[in-house]
């Protein structure tokens, strides 16, 4: 007996031993082997984390006009749990339906989903019809909600919100390629959405706390907080009624022409603001996804490239001219010319005879331009020109998928063909707006630019976008030369090929572009791109607008009867916009005659209408000082020899308040004899050309004027951009007016 209750003792005795050695060896692993594990596990009981979601930054027009904007949005879903319990399935797909256009039989899935263990759901979302709709939208759906309520004595009609935001531009497909858009899912796609996320996406910030196991904050327990960044908010250069003017025109062409595309850009030539840009077709970056097409989301402008054709003589003009090899009087016997390899046409092929180089200009003659281009500046002279105009080269602008074209001449014929705009020689409309901004603002190839400024929202920190000057390519005056013949490519009414873009009000300077496509190797002359491209006031430029039409469905237009109009169309509404007042004095349809080599008129005496008249009709640019009726006074005076492009200033009163002009540009010796004309005494700092002026009243009542004068090549930033990133994209492949070259 004693013995049984020994062993027994010894059996609980060891069993008691037992169980403890074994707890006290759990506690250890627990305590101290996994210590860390159990350690983050309470952590993730106790500790809870909220996201802060940043704002995305708004992108607005030079205006401050909105284009870009986070709103609030809605998700709508559906509860099977619910909507089984009162057996409405029926009527709440019936009345989803109506309002969302989603099919019958997916809403029937939604509402009766259930999970693996065969669980009906308590949510699903109803994408993609039902999500982020907008307030419009939510109030149809919450009345469908009452009704349900009402209708079955309910609580709950198992349909709900999500409340999320969602990116609206509220001017819809107004610069749609421009800004881009956001997907669905709320990531960025094209445009300036994609280029500058980083930027406009901001950082989302983070607050972490201790709480109780119901979910509580803790009082005075410990918190981490990582404040958020809103993203930037983003001001562009463009002007939203410019950029409509824009797109109006287009349409109503693109309606028209039916062509495969459209591309239109219109910059200021003095500081190379983008003021519109836009393409057709388009799209809608609200409902992106409608009839998606992915030809509609190319922005040609940069994207695309093509044979310039005749706007590229522009080049060759400018280069002739700068080197003094182009003597608008000289002449040459149009209708062909021989080259290396082949035989060059005009358009005319028999031509016009023996013409002088500015008829060939005003005539868009290859033959002048091969005579220009490859026998007076020869290949390689040509080249450097096109190159330092900028070609073969990103400009920099800040939209992604920018191509660099391509310079690519080796033979005779390929350089013979370059000078007209053909052959080996691929450009970007945006390129090529780049290059004509820089003879119409005296000779400055700029940095072309979108953004005009980014601003920090959280410190209120702006940056400002400045002009950027790549080179100065040719001289201020011998631009001013350039631009003179071109107004008489459009002011020519009878043999012009730009006179289409004429603007009565208006002095236009302009070339037009008529290229053949290439076609599986050869030119299929059914198939052409047609251009304009210019720019006005030619005294005072405030305005390029570059028109591209591929492939009009009327193979028989060119670049003057296509897309000439729609430049008109843009620039003359635009211009006013802009506040630029018409010239009184081109209320007639001009008929110009070369202004170079020629005397200064006599206008002293004669009414200001006779005097403008007589000058336009000679084809020699004015500015008229003061607001009188006739001509007091004049510079040059009468008798003087003048160079080419070279303005007239006609002083019609003897006023003492009357306005000093912008002489911005002018040589110290032209704008010291203006003043002299308005009897106002000059001093002047500096070298070169006038870059500010300021004015001054002296004791007498009489005024002064201080210049500021500076060599061309000291005028803006000379730093460029990086130009290293290989190409890529999409091609036109395109030759310009007359005969293809090869």
């Amino acid at each position: 007996m004693t013995r049984r209750i020994k062993m027994r003792t010894l059996l609980i005795g060891g069993l008691t031993t037992l169980f403890f050695l074994v707890l006290m060896t759990r506690v250890f692993w627990i305590q101290v082997v996994n210590a860390g594990f159990w350690q983050d596990y309470a952590e993730k009981q106790w500790s809870k984390k909220e996201v802060i979601k940043a704002a995305r930054g708004t992108i607005t027009d030079r205006n401050g006009d909105t284009l870009a904007v986070d709103i609030p949005a809605y998700t709508v879903a559906v509860n099977p749990r619910i909507i089984d319990k009162y057996k409405i399935q029926a009527e709440v797909v019936e009345g989803l339906h109506s309002i969302l256009g989603k099919p019958e039989n997916e809403l029937l899935e939604l509402v009766n989903a259930k999970d693996k263990d065969g669980n009906l759901y308590a949510q699903r979302e109803v994408r993609l019809e039902g999500w982020k709709v907008d307030l419009d939208i939510k109030n149809k759906v919450e009345a469908l909600q009452k009704k349900l309520k009402e209708e079955h004595h309910i609580a709950d009609s198992g349909i709900s919100f999500v409340n999320e935001t969602k990116r609206y531009y509220p001017q819809q497909s107004l610069a749609a390629h421009i800004l881009g858009y956001m997907n669905r899912e709320g990531e960025p796609v094209s445009g300036l959405e994609a280029y500058y996320n980083k930027q406009l996406e901001g950082q989302d910030g983070e607050l972490q706390y201790e709480a109780d196991p119901k979910g509580i904050e803790v009082p005075k327990a410990d918190k981490m907080y990582t404040p958020v960044k809103n993203g930037d908010d983003i001001k562009l250069t463009i002007d939203t009624t410019i950029q409509y003017y824009i797109e109006t025109a287009m349409k109503k062409a693109y309606d028209d022409l039916k062509p495969i595309s459209m591309t239109v850009i219109a910059a200021d030539p003095k500081t190379m603001d983008i003021l519109g840009m836009a393409n057709m077709p388009t799209f809608n970056p609200n409902t992106y996804w409608e009839d998606y097409n992915p030809q509609n989301f190319t922005n040609h402008a940069l994207t695309s490239v093509y044979e310039p054709g005749s706007t590229f003589k522009i080049v060759t003009l400018a280069g002739a001219v700068q080197e003094g090899l182009f003597n608008p009087n000289e002449t040459y016997q149009s209708g062909s010319i021989r080259v290396p390899g082949r035989t060059i046409h005009d358009i005319n092929r028999s031509g016009w005879g023996t013409i002088s180089f500015l008829e060939g200009v005003k005539r868009s003659s290859n033959v002048a331009f091969v005579k220009l281009g490859y026998e007076k500046l020869g290949p390689e002279k040509l080249k450097d020109y096109i190159e330092k105009f900028g070609f073969g080269q990103k400009t920099g602008i800040e939209l992604p998928g920018e191509l660099k074209g391509t310079v690519n001449m080796q033979y005779p014929a390929d350089y013979a063909a370059a000078s007209y705009g053909h052959g080996q020689l691929l450009v970007t409309p945006i390129q090529q707006v780049a290059a004509v901004s820089a003879v119409a603002n005296g000779g400055k190839l700029l940095e072309p630019h979108i953004i005009k400024s980014i601003t920090d929202p959280n410190t209120g920190k702006t940056t400002e976008t400045k002009p950027k000057l790549v080179r100065q390519v040719i001289d201020p005056d011998k631009a001013k030369e350039v631009g003179s013949y071109l107004e008489q490519v459009v002011s020519d009414q009878k043999i012009g090929t730009g006179r289409h873009a004429y603007i009565d009000g208006y002095r236009v300077a302009g070339k037009t572009g008529t290229a053949v496509k290439v076609v599986n190797g050869e030119y299929d002359y059914s198939k052409s791109v047609v251009s304009f491209i210019g720019y006005a006031p030619v005294n005072d430029p405030k305005i390029v607008v570059l028109v591209v039409i591929d492939q009009p469905q009327n193979s028989e237009l060119g670049g003057s009867t296509a897309a000439a109009p729609v430049f008109k169309d843009i620039v003359s509404k635009a211009l006013p916009y802009m506040g630029v007042p018409k010239s009184t004095a081109t209320t007639e349809q001009p008929n110009t005659k070369a202004a170079a080599s020629a005397k200064a008129p006599t206008l002293k005496g004669k009414t200001l209408k006779e005097a403008t008249s007589q000058l336009i009709n000679s084809g020699i640019a004015y500015e008229t000082l003061g607001k009188g009726s006739k001509v007091i006074s004049q510079f040059p005076k009468e008798g003087t020899p003048m160079e080419a492009g070279q303005v007239v200033y006609l002083l019609t009163e003897e006023s003492k308040t009357m306005a000093v002009p912008d002489l911005t540009g002018e040589s110290l010796r032209d704008a010291v004899e203006v003043l002299s004309l308005m009897g106002i005494s000059v001093t002047a700092e500096g070298e070169g050309y006038v870059t500010g002026q300021s004015v001054t009243a002296n004791k007498d009542g009489t005024r002064k004027v201080h210049l500021k004068l500076a060599p061309p090549s000291t005028t803006l930033d000379t730093s460029s951009g990086d130009n290293s990133d290989p190409d890529g994209g999409k091609a036109l492949e395109t030759i310009q007016d007359g005969e293809p070259p090869g």
